[in-house]
């Protein structure tokens, strides 16, 4: 009887969220919504991967001159990252909707290298069928963003996003369409010291992030440029699929950057929250994320490193 009960309320949560999949893509294109979100998916691992980074994040008021608040210190001198090998689950509601996989390192050129997959499973897939490839490179030194390559497979299109960073801003160039059909369009962000999702993960673990601590910093993670805030919310025990860690709590909201340098309300996210290891790597745990679909998460199911420092 337990498992009949059990095999039951799995059935009417799976049919709830197939119900609220279906709703979201006949009404405003799921699929596009999900990926102009910025998660991450934009952001995978890329949903964090996307994910990541779903990723994205809420919006606050802020002042007017928000640029004279942005965290201008330099990189901390916290221990770089070893390399890893990781994998993630991603979900929503509950329900595990995806998987992806990291691995990061040190390459020849003094560069730090991200290069991440993701792919929806089960009857997610079914519904919406979502291949990543994600690869950023930043400078070891200055963990300033090099460039960045996406690429988004969907059922009836491929989308491949390619950013290029200088000191005064970004490049994109954006492909989509698949085959003689596939259009490219580019565009030019001009703001001084951005960030993407891997170098802004790298800058920011680099910070002493002491409890109730905030930073401030522009992320361009794909189409569009974000203010990012970033609060220390405490330290605290949590358990995830890869084990039990001490890990630093940590609350992330984000306004959109329009054309004219103004601060807009993200329309589709409210606010995350991120729990990283509290110790000498610092790994991303899990990303709790509250969106227009409901609650989506990131979490950690196995990390495995190299038995020596780069």
């Amino acid at each position: 009887m337990f498992f009949v009960q059990v095999k039951s309320r799995r059935a009417r949560r799976e049919a709830k969220i197939r119900r609220r999949l279906q709703a979201a893509n006949a009404s405003i294109g799921f699929s596009g919504q999900i990926a102009r979100a910025g998660f991450p998916g934009k952001q995978s691992a890329a949903i964090v991967l996307l994910l990541l980074l779903l990723l994205s994040f809420g919006s606050r008021s802020v002042a007017a001159n928000w640029q004279s608040t942005l965290t201008k210190d330099p990189p901390g001198n916290f221990p770089e990252l070893r390399p890893l090998r990781a994998t993630y689950r991603f979900g929503w509601s509950g329900l595990t909707a995806a998987t992806g996989e990291v691995h990061f390192a040190r390459t020849s050129e003094d560069r730090f290298q991200l290069d991440g997959t993701g792919r929806t499973i089960g009857f997610v897939r079914a519904l919406w069928k979502l291949d990543v490839n994600y690869r950023a490179l930043a400078h070891a030194e200055t963990l300033r963003p090099v460039e960045t390559l996406q690429t988004e497979d969907y059922r009836s299109k491929k989308i491949a996003t390619h950013l290029t960073f200088t000191n005064n801003g970004v490049s994109r160039a954006r492909t989509e369409g698949q085959g003689g059909s596939a259009g490219t369009k580019t565009r030019e962000f001009s703001f001084p010291n951005l960030f993407d999702l891997h170098s802004a993960m790298l800058y920011l673990r680099s910070q002493p992030l002491s409890d109730r601590s905030a930073y401030r910093v522009v992320v361009y993670p794909a189409t569009s440029a974000y203010l990012a805030t970033i609060t220390v919310l405490g330290r605290e025990k949590i358990s995830v699929r890869a084990g039990t860690y001490s890990a630093i709590k940590i609350d992330l909201q984000l306004n959109r950057i329009g054309k004219k340098l103004d601060l807009q309300p993200h329309r589709k996210f409210r606010r995350a929250t991120i729990w990283v290891s509290d110790d000498a790597d610092r790994i991303l745990l899990r990303i709790e994320a509250q969106v227009f679909v409901g609650t989506v998460f990131a979490e950690l199911q196995s990390a495995r490193f190299d038995s020596t420092r780069s």
